[in-house]
């Protein structure tokens, strides 16, 4: 009796080893006898034949891969750590577990010496005022090469560049240096602006003697709202 039980219970697991449910986002590459079987299965119950069918399950969610630091050489050849984020999915599961071995370890790998290879085309200024338009060119660069593999390549961000110390003095001095220029070119237009008006004013108040006499006497309010003791008159006008 109890050997039945036995018997029963391992026939039980033998069968159930052989029945499998894939959730709403797995799907399932299926090998009979060595041959890829066309169409990948799920989701739901999946039942496969004993020494028969060999399921590999593949995850079609969103991957969030950190792209390790990178030694760059920029155009300009200045000397930088680069890191990056790369958003990628399955799209093709037959293809994600057939046509390579490993689809997350061959998608970082291109992401790695993609991120050199592109970063050390553009010079430093670049890689801080136009980080959108490297971010599109390395998806590109990646998606196209992952392709085949079934892969989707969404987005790559590029997080941080690590700029040397003696770098970021210079870049601070240049930075402090552009402000000092802007400084002088607002105050020296404020002062061609100003010219401008007085001459404008002269040439208006010389065609009307009696304009200036009424500056003149706003002069002497403004002399007599001080705290002056002695006060000059100016006479005659002329003067």
């Amino acid at each position: 009796m109890e050997l039945l039980i036995v018997v029963a219970v391992l026939g039980f697991l033998f069968i159930v080893s052989f029945v499998k449910i894939l959730s709403e986002y797995e799907r399932g590459a299926i090998y009979r006898l060595g041959r890829l079987l066309p169409g990948a299965k799920g989701p739901g119950l999946i039942i496969l034949i004993p020494f028969v069918d060999r399921m590999v399950k593949v995850d079609t969610r969103v991957i969030t891969m950190q792209v390790p630091p990178q030694e760059i050489i920029t155009r300009d050849n200045v000397t930088t750590r680069v890191n990056a984020v790369a958003y990628f999915r399955v799209v093709d599961s037959l293809r994600a577990v057939n046509e390579v071995s490993d689809f997350a370890f061959a998608t970082s790998q291109i992401a790695q010496t993609t991120l050199r290879s592109v970063l050390g085309q553009h010079s430093l200024d670049d890689l801080l005022s136009e980080r959108d338009k490297i971010n599109k060119q390395l998806q590109e660069i990646i998606d196209s090469q992952t392709e085949p593999w079934g892969v989707k390549v969404s987005t790559v961000e590029v997080k941080d560049v690590e700029i040397p110390q003696d770098m970021q003095r210079a870049m601070a001095k240049e930075a402090e240096a552009e402000r000092e220029r802007r400084a002088k070119i607002i105050a020296a237009q404020g002062e061609f602006q100003a010219a401008e008006r007085l001459t404008e004013a002269a040439v208006k108040m010389s065609t009307n003697p009696i304009t200036i006499q009424l500056r003149y006497l706003q002069t002497l309010v403004e002399i007599g709202s001080n705290n002056n003791t002695t006060t000059i008159f100016p006479l005659p006008m002329e003067f």
